[in-house]
This record gives structure tokens, sequence and C-alpha cells, in this order.
């Protein structure tokens, strides 16, 4: 009987694991009935599972994909209300050909005690990403494009970066000039001076 229920037990993690990259957290695997001793169990050496640090765990067979490391930086923050932001939205959005130099994350403000790990950058702000500014992209939430563009841009993402963010997106129909510039409504003057400067040349 152990096996057999260890068995369901897996395969309902699987289930959780298999949307996410392949990753899973030991809250995870508990609500889905494993115990900790079977979890240690199957993350030993050889074993089903893969430790990859404290409370992260990643199934050892599964196929590794291009963002895999989002998705690791993400889940440990995810009860936090952690959403993909920044130049990591913009490489999951496929805009622009910026290469991030860490995973960005915001966090809403009453989180900012948060301690960010090594790779990991965490972003707080007065006005979070507001549902309606949130989708799934890669199954992970991530600032919609208009979001990213203008997050990025005030925190500091080259210019050229940018204005071919912009670009591309009006060419993909993922957004509008009036929608990009509703998301500039609450930002400094530089940075909706700069978007109106580059949505006048992409719409000429």
């Amino acid at each position: 009987m152990p096996l057999v229920s260890d068995a369901i037990d897996h395969e309902r993690l699987y289930l959780v694991a298999e949307s996410q990259a392949g990753y899973f957290s030991t809250a995870q695997a508990l609500a889905v009935g494993m115990d900790r001793s079977t979890l240690a169990h199957h993350a030993r050496e050889g074993g089903r599972y893969v430790r990859v640090r404290r409370g992260l765990y990643r199934l050892r067979h599964f196929p590794t994909s291009e963002h895999e490391h989002v998705m690791a930086a993400w889940l440990p923050l995810r009860q936090a209300g952690a959403v993909v932001s920044h130049e990591s939205a913009l490489e999951l959005h496929g805009l622009s050909d910026v290469i991030p130099a860490a995973v960005h994350l915001s966090l809403p403000r009453a989180k900012r005690g948060q301690r960010a790990r090594h790779g990991v950058r965490l972003h707080t702000a007065e006005s979070p990403p507001a549902p309606s500014e949130i989708q799934q992209v890669r199954g992970l939430p991530t600032t919609t494009p208009a979001r990213s563009i203008v997050d990025a841009l005030q925190a500091g993402t080259q210019p050229e970066q940018i204005e071919l963010a912009v670009r591309q997106s009006l060419q993909r129909g993922l957004l509008t000039p009036r929608r990009l510039r509703q998301a500039t409504a609450q930002r400094s003057e530089r940075v909706r001076r700069f978007l109106d400067d580059v949505l006048a040349g992409a719409t000429r």
C-alpha cells in the first residue's frame, strides 16, 4: 500500500510541476499528500527529484526549457505575489534583444522586506501591477507589454532596446499607442516624453 500511495503522490506532484517547467516547492509537495521523509528520500542522489535549494525542487528527468531559470526564481516568491516584470517580462514576451543580467520580479510594496537571492532583482512600487496589467506567459504571471516597457525604461534599460520593444509590440498587435500612453500616465516627464517620441516615429 505505501508504494501505491507513493506512486499516487508522485503523479499528483508531477501534474503540479509539469506546468512549472519541472519545478515545485516543498509546500506544493506537502499539499498533494507527500510527507517530508518521502520527499527527502526521492531527493537523494540519483532519486526522482533534485533539490535546487531549500524549499525548491525539480523533477530530475523533466526536459529543460529556455526560461526555466525565471520559473525557479519566481516560484519561491509565488505566495508573496511576485510577478515577472521589467527586462525579464520583455524577454518572455519576445520583445527587444535585451538579455537580463538578473531575473526581474515585482512585488507589492507591503512585501518589500523580501530578500533577493543571487541572480534575482526585486522591484517594489507604490503602484504595483494591477490585475489588468498581468497576463500568463509560459505559465508565469507576467506584466503586459505596455507595463513591461514603461517599467524597464524607468529602471534604466537602454533606450534603443525600449524603442525596439515598442516597434515590435505595435507590429505584432500587442499594444496600441493609446494603451502605451495610458501606462505612462503616472510616470515621470522623461518617460512620457521619450515614449511619445518613439510612438511618433513608429506610427508615421
